[in-house]
């Protein structure tokens, strides 16, 4: 899923999936009008800068090519001039670098919708055993979509962070020992 790539980044407190860049109001996945499926991020600059965010987008697609649809469509929505600044260098350099165009849109943003919630936390739910555990501690569904440990457990379990940085955490993370040792075992089979 799209939040799984950020979820384990130190810094990155909360990740949620949503639609972004349209003007239909409330889009759901099935009528999502002229908007895109995006990820919400929030994030502390003491520890990791935004800068350091976009490197990180920039390499975890190809912005060479063309989005087949809108939807689907690579785009950075910035909130302030520093982050379209930086958005726009950091895409230029890349440019540069490979010699070619780069299709990712850099726009305002103007509103985020979240999505359903069986959209979040993807990797996280279909750790069905794990995924119970933070049911059981989040008995609303929206307390888990904000909550930091799934974010980075969802990370996790898509393969971001490695067994050192999951077992330095692992005791932050409010699973079971059952739940810690399956989570550890998951990542140790999942390097990248």
């Amino acid at each position: 899923g799209p939040d799984s790539q950020f979820g384990s980044i130190d810094g990155v407190v909360r990740t949620r999936v949503g639609y972004a860049g349209g003007t239909k109001k409330n889009p759901t996945y099935h009528s999502l009008g002229d908007h895109t499926e995006t990820i919400q991020m929030d994030f502390d600059p003491e520890k990791i800068p935004y800068g350091r965010l976009l490197d990180i987008f920039w390499a975890s697609h190809d912005p060479t090519s063309k989005s087949w649809s809108r939807q689907y469509k690579a785009v950075v929505f910035y909130h302030d001039e520093e982050q379209k600044n930086l958005a726009s260098a950091t895409r230029d350099r890349l440019a540069a670098k490979l010699g070619t165009r780069i299709h990712t849109e850099i726009l305002p943003y103007e509103r985020f919708y979240l999505a359903e919630p069986y959209h979040q936390k993807y990797r996280l739910r279909s750790a069905r055993d794990i995924m119970a555990e933070f049911s059981a501690m989040y008995p609303l569904e929206e307390d888990c979509v904000n909550s930091t440990a799934a974010a980075r457990v969802n990370g996790y379990l898509g393969g971001y962070g490695s067994p050192e940085v999951v077992k330095s955490e692992i005791g932050e993370l409010g699973l079971s020992p059952g739940a810690s040792k399956k989570l550890l075992d998951i990542v140790a089979t999942r390097r990248r």
